[in-house]
């Protein structure tokens, strides 16, 4: 009785006030996979394990997440009609995953346009309240660049294979990308989006002497903040003009009385 009380209480306490618990990025235990094919004019099978898991995978495209038991997986990229994973065109790669994280494994270009891969760690920590993640990965034949956000560069001096990051108030961002230094762009301006609570990844992937530079996004669930502040007034007194129902329901609700506010309310 005293455990059940103690348990509405608490769950009355956040309904009353607003609050929700934290969002989980990742299965508890699981780990969580993504999958970019960042190779130009090269479809793929991807073979993990032996098995066919993506079927046909284009250049440009971003298949997960998967949600997989962590340990060791070997994968391999193979033309798109081969029968098994005997001739890769790329690998077999062992990607090691750790549970409570997330990951995604880029095919791309390196800086000479040798093709390659990596395996990025997906930043799923907290960020404040009205704050999203913005990283950038340099996966293309290219410079090092930097990367503008809203007419000022935000990143400076980005090579291939790096990446950076860091938390931004949430909102739309005119995002580009130049030669370090420079300040034409060779891709974008593009809008990108930062929502509260998201890690939003931008790639630059392709190959700058081909022609074929092209950005691609991700966008991955963090671990969110609770809001700082409720409303004064919502459930209180401040509203002079507002009625007592709604503040005295929500003071029986946070006793765990959820059935007594309910007819109080009722009433």
């Amino acid at each position: 009785m005293r455990t059940s009380l103690i348990a509405g209480a608490a769950a009355g306490t956040l309904l009353a006030a607003g609050f929700a618990a934290p969002a989980l990025a990742v299965e508890d235990g699981m780990s969580e996979l993504s999958v970019l094919h960042g190779i130009p004019d090269t479809p793929v099978d991807v073979y993990v394990n032996g098995e066919n898991t993506i079927d046909d995978f284009q250049p440009g495209d971003l298949a997960g997440p998967l949600d997989l038991e962590p340990g060791t997986y070997s994968v391999a990229l193979t033309a798109a009609d081969a029968e098994d994973d005997s001739e890769p065109v790329l690998g077999p790669i062992d990607l090691t995953l750790e549970a409570d994280m997330s990951y995604t494994a880029v095919a791309h270009l390196d800086a000479d346009g040798m093709a390659t891969a990596n395996l990025f760690t997906n930043d799923i920590s907290e960020t404040a309240a009205g704050e999203g993640r913005l990283t950038v990965r340099h996966t293309a034949a290219a410079p090092a660049v930097d990367i503008w956000a809203d007419g000022d560069v935000l990143f400076e001096n980005l090579a291939n294979p790096d990446e950076t990051m860091g938390d931004v108030p949430a909102g739309t961002y005119e995002a580009a990308v130049s030669l370090t230094g420079e300040t034409d762009p060779v891709l974008g301006p593009t809008d990108v989006e930062i929502a509260e609570g998201v890690n939003t990844i931008v790639y630059a992937w392709g190959s700058a002497e081909d022609d074929t530079l092209d950005l691609a996004v991700q966008t991955v669930d963090v671990h969110s903040a609770a809001p700082s502040a409720v409303e004064a007034g919502q459930y209180g007194f401040a509203d002079e003009g507002s009625s007592p129902v709604p503040a005295i329901a929500a003071v029986l609700a946070m006793l765990g009385l959820t059935g007594l506010a309910l007819r109080f309310a009722r009433r």
